[in-house]
């Protein structure tokens, strides 16, 4: 079976799982690194997700693969939190992370740059609204290659 066509199955064994947890599934991944091949599970819940959470949709994902057999060679499973700084990769994502920075990397440069980092200020019909010292930006969701939360530390305090 090809990555793609395990990578849709995956997903459609993770999503019966998460979301019968009341859960979100916010990202799959079925990546090849140093000769090994991991398939990893990004969950979330309100309030975050905890280590007995993702302890527990592991388990059973891992009960579904085996059972369902998609990958025809070894993996290793892993399942945890998106972390701090997460991908923002849906619409809803970008909406629920308002007044958030972020760094976004765009498929073309955007004022000559394919790498800008701001607040994220709004999202309103497929525009992104990114506010960065001396502007506001705005760009096209479809023109998005990635983006993710940039946590801020203070080394102030």
């Amino acid at each position: 079976m090809q990555k793609n066509k395990i990578l849709k199955k995956v997903s459609e064994i993770g999503e019966r799982v998460v979301n019968s947890k009341g859960f979100e599934m916010v990202d799959v991944e079925f990546v090849q690194e140093s000769g090994s091949w991991y398939l990893r599970y990004y969950i979330d819940k309100p309030g975050g997700i905890t280590l007995d959470d993702c302890q527990e949709v592991s388990e059973e994902i891992s009960r579904l693969l085996d059972i369902e057999d998609p990958i025809p060679h070894s993996y290793i499973l892993e399942v945890s939190s998106p972390g701090i700084e997460r991908k923002l990769k849906k619409e809803k994502d970008f909406i629920k992370y308002i007044g958030s920075e972020v760094e976004i990397r765009t498929f073309e440069p955007i004022n000559g740059k394919k790498v800008l980092t701001g607040t994220l200020s709004d999202y309103n019909n497929g525009m992104v609204i990114l506010k960065t010292n001396s502007t506001v930006i705005n760009i096209p969701f479809e023109k998005i290659s990635s983006a993710k939360l940039k946590y801020k530390f203070n080394f102030d305090e």
